[in-house]
């Protein structure tokens, strides 16, 4: 693991804190970012981290490793060179685990103001700003199959609890007409048909649109969101595909006219209030 460390400590050093939004101070005895700043952003503690770069401890599981090459902006040839001296397999591309691109992360860094997340083109979300926590609620811990929004639309009641009952035979029918240009884009590999088949079998709703065979990827949207102290939020949804469609980044805006956006500035204060009580989660 002493490579490991090594490598760790030689992409801290190059980054700079603005680049990752933390303040840049005047007394920073480092040019890039501190252990513990990238402890944090990492979602690590700050002993775990410093056993990291001294090459102690236990070996990092696949997902502190991709959590640390996105606090680290890693590019995608450094982010598997560190999966490499980890020890551990590079994860397929539409994984939980999956390499974030430093530019996805750059804007998500730059919509302070509004939720915003990056997420998997079966909805499965791999980063989210505070904003889109305080508005959606924290990231799932599912894995697998389960990970995935449309999986959990189809299969969790209560996945639908954020979503204004009027507005869900309406997203059931997007979720439904975007998979079907996933599997397209994807050549119908094996996750994608494994989660069509067993939503066919467990879900009539699902089964129903299915038979409709509409398509269309989902690039934006306007949603009904009820948030348990501000109410209903009615928002623009927003998303920005990758090169390859495998990620999109999503954020949520004000509407023109309404109370909306007097509510994502309440948001705003909300999810001040949750960072200041220890959610250090990345992004």
């Amino acid at each position: 693991m002493r490579e490991f460390g090594e490598f760790l400590r030689s992409r801290r050093d190059r980054v700079r804190p603005g680049e990752v939004g933390l303040p840049v101070g005047a007394r920073r005895r480092v040019p890039g970012l501190r252990r513990d700043e990238v402890a944090v952003l990492a979602g690590a503690s700050v002993d775990y981290y410093n056993q990291l770069e001294q090459g102690r401890g236990a070996q990092p599981s696949e997902q502190m490793v991709a959590a640390l090459a996105r606090a680290l902006r890693l590019t995608e040839d450094e982010r598997n060179y560190l999966y490499f001296l980890a020890g551990r397999p590079v994860p397929p591309r539409h994984s939980l685990s999956a390499h974030v691109h430093p530019g996805m992360l750059d804007l998500l860094e730059r919509l302070p103001g509004t939720p915003a997340a990056v997420i998997t083109d079966l909805h499965a979300t791999l980063v989210q700003n505070r904003l889109a926590t305080a508005l959606l609620g924290p990231v799932s811990e599912a894995k697998g199959r389960e990970a995935g929004f449309v999986h959990r639309w189809f299969t969790d009641p209560q996945a639908r609890a954020r979503y204004h009952p009027d507005e869900h035979d309406h997203q059931s029918r997007v979720f439904v007409a975007d998979l079907r240009a996933v599997a397209a884009r994807r050549g119908g590999d094996e996750e994608v048909t494994g989660l069509v088949g067993e939503l066919l079998s467990v879900s009539a709703e699902f089964a129903d649109l299915w038979a409709r065979h509409e398509v269309a990827v989902r690039r934006a949207d306007r949603k009904r969101l009820i948030h348990p102290e501000l109410g209903v939020l009615e928002l623009d949804c927003l998303s920005l595909l990758s090169e390859d469609g495998s990620q999109r980044l999503l954020w949520f805006t004000a509407p023109v006219g309404g109370d909306a956006a007097e509510k994502l500035a309440l948001l705003d204060v909300l999810g001040s209030q949750e960072v200041t009580t220890g959610d250090h989660r990345v992004g």
